[in-house]
């Protein structure tokens, strides 16, 4: 697909997104059913539903703007995913497991911070005010995951993970 105007870029960021969300929630279920602390366990859970409607925003948008939402698939998350996928499979023991899925949560976050900031950015270049005000509320949602997961793993995980 060639791109030759910058509102198509930004609709290509979006799809980029929405592939991006429908990754995520499957692979937050999948670390939800391995991480063996409960708190942690419940963070992957809730910020899978958070995940799901944060596809929906995206999905509402694409619409829209007359853009199809499956065109893209995020291929830099399918690697993140494969990484998170293979340090599971690594990591022996619970503690340690449960430290190194919040260290690779982290980093699909991360990457979901820079791309929904990149988003806004453009929105925000293109005079599409309500477009920004909602891809800053999915932005602050994932900088608020990512607290979380920094203070579950500073207070709790990690302390138990270096013990064991």
């Amino acid at each position: 697909m060639q791109i030759s105007n910058f509102k198509d870029m930004y609709l290509a960021e979006l799809q980029e997104l929405v592939s991006t969300e429908a990754q995520l929630a499957e692979s937050l279920l999948q670390m939800a059913e391995v991480a063996s602390h409960p708190a942690l366990k419940e963070a992957l859970v809730r910020h899978r539903e958070q995940t799901e409607v944060q596809k929906e925003r995206l999905v509402s948008l694409l619409q829209k703007h007359g853009a199809d939402p499956t065109a893209h698939t995020d291929q830099a998350m399918q690697a993140l995913i494969g990484e998170t996928e293979k340090m599971v499979t690594m990591l022996k023991g619970n503690d340690l497991r449960d430290a190194g899925l919040i260290a690779s949560a982290q980093r699909l976050e991360h990457y979901e911070i820079a791309a929904y900031g990149t988003a806004a950015a453009l929105a925000g270049q293109l005079n599409l005010r309500d477009d920004q005000q909602t891809l800053h509320t999915s932005l602050e949602e994932e900088k608020q995951t990512d607290l979380l997961l920094t203070q579950l793993a500073k207070r709790e995980i990690n302390p138990h993970a270096v013990a064991a």
